[in-house]
């Protein structure tokens, strides 16, 4: 007898690290199951096997039905991995509690005896540098729930941990993803910026972050469990001061903003 598929189930894997997770864990290797806020399959999932169930993590009700299809479709969970966040406008206090920390709780909550009990069953919530830093184009709520996520993570490390389920979380920085890319090809300045100002000397990708979280799912993580990676290539480990020094002759970076 074959022996049974991981099963990831990827909330939020419809766009920029989601997306880069999906297409790599994506394979006759695994069984994924993908849930998004679109009422049909993004184009990006066609012909990966993937199963995509529609759902908005905000509406109670749908996704108890929801989680309840995904596990009676495709069996017990092995890991389960949140990317969802709130995408309005304006401050969303609220709106970013309710979609980042409470959405993330609700789910956890639900799922916990859901798992396959292999012991090597696994959550990965992606956050944000913003848990630890000020990002200005961001938003108090924002900042706060991010921040609300890491202590998150510390609790179920502990509260599933006898149940064999590791707990961890990831916080980039600023990173290259498919929707963005051409924002950047028009601000070739801003990309020379960040190449100075970081330690590795270049951007990351959304593809480098997703690989961090399939360690963190793998094995290779079977006694890593309520730790938080910051991926962003030793940006934050600079102290301020340096960095204005660094970018003080750099002042006359212009940004060509995006089109509507």
């Amino acid at each position: 007898m074959s022996a049974k598929k991981e099963h990831f189930l990827v909330i939020g894997g419809t766009r920029g690290i989601g997306r880069a997770f999906v297409k790599l864990i994506a394979g006759t290797e695994r069984a994924v199951s993908v849930v998004g806020r679109s009422s049909g399959a993004p184009a990006s999932l066609t012909g990966t096997g993937v199963r995509y169930y529609s759902m908005d993590v905000l509406d109670e009700d749908r996704v108890k039905l929801t989680l309840a299809e995904v596990v009676g479709g495709t069996g017990k969970l092995s890991h389960l991995v949140f990317f969802q966040r709130y995408r309005g406008t304006g401050d969303g206090w609220v709106e970013e509690w309710q979609t980042g920390l409470s959405a993330t709780k609700n789910v956890i909550e639900r799922l916990a005896g859901e798992f396959d009990g292999t012991g090597a069953n696994s959550i990965v919530v992606v956050g944000s540098v913003a848990s630890r830093y000020i990002v200005s184009e961001q938003s108090v709520g924002y900042h706060v729930a991010k921040a609300g996520l890491t202590q998150l993570v510390r609790y179920y490390a502990v509260a599933l941990g006898p149940a064999g389920i590791r707990v961890n979380s990831v916080s980039p920085g600023t990173v290259l993803k498919e929707e963005s890319k051409h924002f950047y090809l028009q601000n070739q300045p801003l990309i020379d910026l960040y190449t100075r100002i970081t330690p590795l000397r270049r951007m990351g990708t959304a593809e480098e972050v997703a690989e961090v979280i399939a360690f963190l799912c793998s094995s290779q993580a079977s006694f890593v469990t309520g730790q938080d990676l910051v991926i962003d290539g030793g940006l934050s480990l600079q102290g301020h001061e340096a960095l204005s020094r660094q970018v003080a002759a750099l002042d006359h970076v212009k940004v060509v903003r995006q089109g509507p």
